[in-house]
């Protein structure tokens, strides 16, 4: 399914760049990062947290949060990316 009109990104893509761990991304900006586009309009944002929280089973958890150790956070290349468009990805 197409979650993303505008960069024609699929659920499967998304999927696809997910994995717990250090090189896991934590928000949609940087799943657009690891996808190799920007967000556009910036709808598809929250389909993409939830593809996210669903794919790394933290769908209980408080959003905006990750089930890595803060070992795996600092340790996390796409920590440091940032996007203007990161308060909408929220």
């Amino acid at each position: 399914m197409i979650v993303c009109s505008c960069n024609v990104i699929s659920d499967g893509a998304v999927r696809s760049c997910l994995s717990p761990g250090p090189g896991c991304p934590r928000t949609p900006a940087q799943v657009y990062a690891c996808l190799g586009c920007s967000p556009k309009c910036g709808r598809c944002a929250r389909t993409i947290r939830s593809i996210m929280d669903s794919a790394l089973g933290q769908g209980d958890l408080a959003e905006g949060s990750h089930s890595c150790s803060t070992a795996c956070a600092k340790a996390c290349s796409l920590a440091l990316f940032q996007t203007a468009d990161e308060g909408v990805a929220a």
